[in-house]
C-alpha cells in the first residue's frame, strides 16, 4: 500500500512540474496587466494605432502598461527611477518585424545624442537605446516588438526585461547594428510560377560560376540568310586626273 501511495505522489509531482514548465502565455492585450515581482501594475492604454515601428503592408497596433516600484507606492511619491513603461506592438504577420526594428534603431544611432548598443540583458539579445533623459530596451519577437524603459531614466531594470522576455523570446540576430539588414518580405527567393523553369532545349549557362578550362561556351553565329553583305566597294576609287596630264 505504501508503494502505491509513493507512486501516486510521484506521478502528481511530475504532472505539476509539466504544468508549471514552459513560457508564460502571451497576454491577450499585449502587456501584462498585473504585478511583476516588486513592480506594481498601475495603468493600461490601447490599442494605439500610432505605432513606432512602421511596416508597410503589415498593420500594427500598440498596447502600453506602466509599473511603479513597491517603495514608491508605500511612500506615495514617484520619481523617474520608480516608473517603467512597456509598449508591445502587435502586427498581423511576422513579415518585416525584425528588419524594420533594426532599421529604426539604426536611424536613432545616427541622430545626435543617442547611444545605441546590442547587448544581452534579461537573458535575451536586445537593443539598448540611451538618449537625452531616456533609456529603453527593444527587441523583435515573431509578430511583436517590445520596448521597455522610460523618460528620465539612465538604465532599464533587467528584471522587467526578463519578465517580458519569458513571454516574448527575442529574434534579434547577432551583429544586427553593423551587419547586413535582416531580410524583408521582398527578399524571399522566387518560388512556384515566378521562378524560371529549366528548358532542356535552351539551357541558360551560369556565366558567374563556370570553369573556362573545362567548359567552352560556343560563339553565337548567324544563319547565312542573316549575314549582311558589305555595302561599300572594297577597292579604293581611283583619283581623278588633272587636266592637261
Amino acid at each position: 500500500m505504501r508503494r502505491v501511495f509513493v507512486a501516486v505522489v510521484s506521478v502528481v509531482a511530475l504532472g505539476l512540474t509539466g504544468a508549471c514548465g514552459g513560457h508564460p502565455p502571451v497576454p491577450q492585450r499585449g502587456v501584462v496587466e498585473g504585478d511583476l515581482g516588486s513592480w506594481k501594475f498601475r495603468r493600461f492604454q490601447g490599442p494605439l494605432l500610432d505605432v513606432e515601428v512602421w511596416i508597410d503592408g503589415n498593420k500594427g497596433e500598440a498596447f502600453s502598461a506602466s509599473y511603479i516600484t513597491n517603495e514608491a507606492e508605500k511612500r506615495g511619491h514617484i520619481d523617474d527611477k520608480d516608473l517603467v513603461n512597456v509598449t508591445v506592438t502587435r502586427y498581423e504577420r511576422p513579415d518585416g518585424v525584425v528588419r524594420e526594428t533594426v532599421k529604426l534603431v539604426r536611424r536613432l544611432a545616427q541622430e545626435k545624442g543617442y547611444q545605441v548598443d546590442e547587448n544581452k540583458i534579461g537573458g535575451i539579445r536586445a537593443l539598448t537605446i540611451v538618449g537625452p533623459g531616456e533609456a529603453w530596451v527593444m527587441w523583435p519577437s515573431n509578430t511583436h516588438v517590445i520596448k521597455v524603459g522610460g523618460q528620465g531614466r539612465t538604465s532599464v531594470p533587467e528584471a522587467m526585461v526578463a519578465s517580458y522576455a519569458e513571454r516574448f523570446p527575442s529574434q534579434l540576430p547577432g551583429g544586427s547594428l553593423e551587419g547586413p539588414l535582416p531580410p524583408g518580405p521582398g527578399d524571399k527567393p522566387k518560388t512556384g510560377p515566378e521562378k524560371d523553369k529549366y528548358d532542356p532545349n535552351n539551357p541558360t549557362p551560369d556565366l558567374d560560376h563556370y570553369d573556362p578550362k573545362k567548359v567552352k561556351i560556343p560563339e553565337k553565329t548567324l544563319p547565312p540568310e542573316q549575314v549582311l553583305e558589305p555595302t561599300h566597294d572594297p577597292k579604293p576609287a581611283s583619283k581623278p586626273r588633272k587636266k592637261g596630264t
